[in-house]
């Protein structure tokens, strides 16, 4: 008989033993592969969304601040409805320092006809943008139309597709890829087509605009500073010169977040080593009892022939197939933990949140698998190797 078999037979003779070998390593599995893919997700939201920003400098009316927070712009797609003169580009173009400018104009989370979510219209100067256009060139090489859109890819709507966006149909020409962020959910048109979703909320008696014409008001402005300059001096300058408007650095935003990542990174990262060595400390009390309850076993196999080396050999090996099947059942139960809800766990987080790359996650499971594997085999050495000693005569009379 192989030590194959005989180590198979062994666990099928005691499932209880083997049972709970399995489900400890499941559990540490379970922790470290379901962490280790919410910590690299987090991580790929936040260069997402530093990526995806583009701007030094944002430039929002004053009362957007009572309205929405700055963060929330970016994370939740919460951009709101607040409005300020059009003359405040103009304005911000005049400032030492400033190298780009680009408008956009948001119209407020609705329930459109295509979504089962609410998505937010942000209309962009595909001429000047230099933060969306980018973006959207990716998958759609010209520039929107008028009742052309650009989707995030969590809404539900085709290239080709028509969706109606305050009865006003518009085709959709691009979807993008993910942000991580609740930008995801967003509409993007051009400014004529948002003067024209403008005017149909106005019909519809939904107040959107600070002044009665629709041209004349513009919700952000996103700035790029020129080489050489101080983005905290463009920033400050821009406070003084423009009315009625905020100016705030992009970093503040990012550090913000980038701090929030840092101390979830911390508990998970803890978590997990606190998981590792609980299960490692479990593990080595479980053999010390196996040693105890296999002696006489093992004093029958020496015997009947069988070498010590076979016989540590054979621990090994029933401690490999255990954590094996406990690898494989943790990163089961953590994939349906943590892949389905993804969605759930951006919002709780309030987070950037953009999974990995299916090789990555490949990559992930097999490094659990294998640590699985080298934490069971760790645990197991000292079993075996005192089990492989165990001297017939004495450990049979011991017995009796």
């Amino acid at each position: 008989m192989s030590i194959f078999s005989l180590s198979r037979k062994n666990l099928t003779r005691k499932p209880g033993r083997a049972a709970v070998l399995t489900l400890l390593i499941a559990f540490l599995s379970l922790a470290v592969f379901g962490g280790s893919v919410v910590v690299l997700s987090l991580r790929q939201g936040l260069a997402s969304l530093e990526a995806r920003l583009g701007a030094d400098i944002i430039v929002v009316p004053s009362s957007a601040q009572s309205k929405v927070s700055f963060q929330n712009m970016f994370l939740q797609g919460t951009t709101g409805a607040f409005y300020m003169d059009v003359s405040s580009l103009d304005r911000a173009l005049e400032v030492e320092g400033v190298e780009k400018a680009a408008p956009q104009t948001f119209l407020a989370s609705l329930k459109a006809d295509c979504c089962s979510i609410k998505i937010q219209v942000i209309g962009i100067d595909p001429a000047a943008d230099f933060t969306v256009q980018p973006w959207i060139a990716r998958s759609y090489s010209r520039e929107l139309g008028d009742m052309d859109v650009a989707v995030g890819c969590k809404v539900e709507a085709e290239v080709g597709e028509i969706i109606r966006i305050y009865d006003q149909r518009c085709k959709v020409v691009a979807r993008l890829e993910a942000t991580g962020t609740g930008l995801d959910t967003a509409v993007y048109c051009n400014m004529d087509t948002m003067r024209a979703l403008l005017a149909a909320a106005e019909e519809k008696g939904i107040s959107h605009k600070i002044t009665s014409d629709s041209e004349d008001s513009i919700s952000a402005i996103y700035i790029k500073v020129q080489d050489g300059y101080d983005i905290d001096a463009v920033n400050s300058r821009l406070n003084g010169h423009i009315r009625k408007a905020t100016a705030v650095r992009t970093r503040s935003m990012i550090t913000g977040v980038s701090d929030s990542l840092a101390g979830i990174s911390r508990t998970v990262t803890l978590l997990i080593a606190a998981v590792w060595a609980l299960a490692f400390i479990i593990l080595l009390l479980a053999f010390v009892l196996i040693i105890r309850e296999r002696t006489r076993e093992f004093a029958v196999l020496r015997l009947l022939g069988t070498s010590r080396r076979m016989l540590g050999r054979m621990v090994l090996l029933e401690s490999a197939l255990c954590s094996l099947l406990g690898g494989v059942i943790g990163i089961g139960v953590a994939a349906l933990a943590v892949f389905p809800f993804s969605t759930l766990i951006e919002t709780s987080l309030n987070l950037p949140y953009l999974r990995p790359a299916l090789g990555v996650i490949l990559l992930l499971a097999a490094g659990t698998l294998a640590l699985a594997v080298i934490i069971g085999a760790l645990a197991s050495a000292g079993a075996a190797w005192r089990l492989s000693r165990v001297d017939p005569g004495t450990a049979l009379r011991e017995e009796n």
